[in-house]
């Protein structure tokens, strides 16, 4: 697909299912993890890559980029300590559409990663995904009192523009307050 112009309705369809590599290295600082690829995300190949989705401006805002770095610029993360995954790999519409099974096998697979990759903090991106895949039914935003191995585990609010809860600078607030902690972590 050419970046100059927005996928067709017939592309967004066709990217059903797909999946997009995770932009992973051991011992990041920081893992984000999405709940799955939204369609658009499917035809580009890259993470949040939804022109509504506020993740690429939150990061910025926060103080993780020194930038806003667009989607195809996601390996830029790396050399910052940061990266990108997802609990579900399939790409769909909507989160709505994953079984909760699929978020609990998510979970599953997102703690052999985390033991494998041994990041600092885990940062899930949605705290309704993170209750499912975790078994965690009163959990709320923040860092958790679970941790996985040696990692943290913060639940952040999900960037979609579909999340109306959080307006923008709520976003950068939250985000940033993790990466307050992060730094105090490298230090």
């Amino acid at each position: 697909m050419s970046n100059l112009r927005p996928p067709t309705r017939a592309e967004l369809l066709a990217a059903a299912g797909r999946t997009i590599p995770d932009i992973i290295a051991p011992g990041l600082l920081v893992l984000f993890c999405g709940i799955n690829p939204g369609l658009y995300s499917g035809v580009t190949g890259h993470h949040f890559a939804r022109p509504g989705n506020r993740f690429w401006p939150t990061l910025h805002a926060a103080g993780f980029t020194p930038r806003r770095l667009q989607p195809s610029e996601e390996r830029e993360l790396l050399p910052l300590g940061y990266g990108i995954t997802n609990l579900v790999a399939r790409a769909t519409a909507t989160a709505d559409e994953l079984a909760p099974a699929e978020l609990v096998a998510g979970g599953a697979l997102l703690r052999e990663k985390v033991g494998e990759l041994r990041p600092r903090i885990l940062a899930v991106l949605g705290v309704t995904a993170y209750r499912a895949a975790f078994g965690q039914p009163r959990a709320t935003p923040g860092r958790q009192d679970a941790r996985l191995g040696d990692t943290l585990v913060w639940v952040l609010p999900n960037p979609s523009g579909l999340n109306a809860h959080y307006q923008a600078a709520d976003l950068a607030r939250v985000y940033g307050e993790l990466r307050l902690a992060a730094e105090q972590l490298a230090e």
